[in-house]
């Protein structure tokens, strides 16, 4: 357990050990999340266990807002890269220089492929896959906060999955969306209180 926010967030020996074990090794990675509990927490308890990160967000439309959220959240997540024609471009910056790279990878996506979720296909986001395709080596991560009685709440890191591949060996970024996705609904399923998504999800 480690102190952040007061001492309301605690993590097993294994996450810890992992973001250890990451930061020591200097090397670039892809750590996707969900909307999922305080989907912003992970972000700022990994800044806090000194991992350096970049993360993708979505900007909002007022200019006043945006520029003040940007000033919060820096100063306790890193570095922000806003979606846009622009952020894979800063994507790749930021995993050249061997950052971190934090992405909430649960949105539709209508020119992504379309994959498995809870037995429905979906439109999803592949840019997580295709990153992990094209900087071969950085490990991909799964990271969720679970929140727990009492506010308080559970880091969990997951080990570094292994990307399914093509006959070539090369990332096969379809299957590769569908697997992150099926650990995103497993996560869904094991507290589906805890998932904000309104959106049509299923559509067409």
């Amino acid at each position: 357990m480690f102190d952040v926010e007061g001492g309301r967030v605690e993590a097993d020996e294994g996450t810890l050990a992992r973001f250890e074990a990451l930061r020591l090794s200097g090397k670039p990675a892809l750590v996707f999340a969900s909307h999922m509990g305080n989907w912003e927490l992970p972000a700022v308890a990994a800044f806090k266990l000194g991992q350096p990160a970049a993360i993708l967000y979505r900007t909002p439309n007022n200019p006043y807002i945006a520029a003040d959220i940007v000033a919060m959240r820096e100063p306790i997540m890193g570095r922000l890269i806003a979606a846009g024609m622009m952020a894979p471009i800063r994507m790749a910056e930021a995993l050249d220089q061997g950052l971190t790279l934090g992405m909430l990878v649960d949105q539709r996506f209508g020119r992504g492929p379309r994959v498995p979720f809870f037995g429905h296909p979906v439109a999803a986001n592949p840019f997580l896959a295709r990153l992990a395709k094209r900087f071969e080596g950085a490990p991909v991560h799964g990271m969720r906060a679970i929140r727990l009685p009492n506010n308080r709440f559970r880091l969990d890191f997951t080990e570094a999955l292994e990307m399914p591949r093509d006959a070539a060996g090369k990332i096969d970024v379809e299957a590769a969306t569908a697997m992150v996705n099926r650990i995103i609904e497993g996560w869904v399923r094991e507290t589906p209180g805890q998932w904000l998504w309104m959106h049509r999800r299923w559509r067409a």
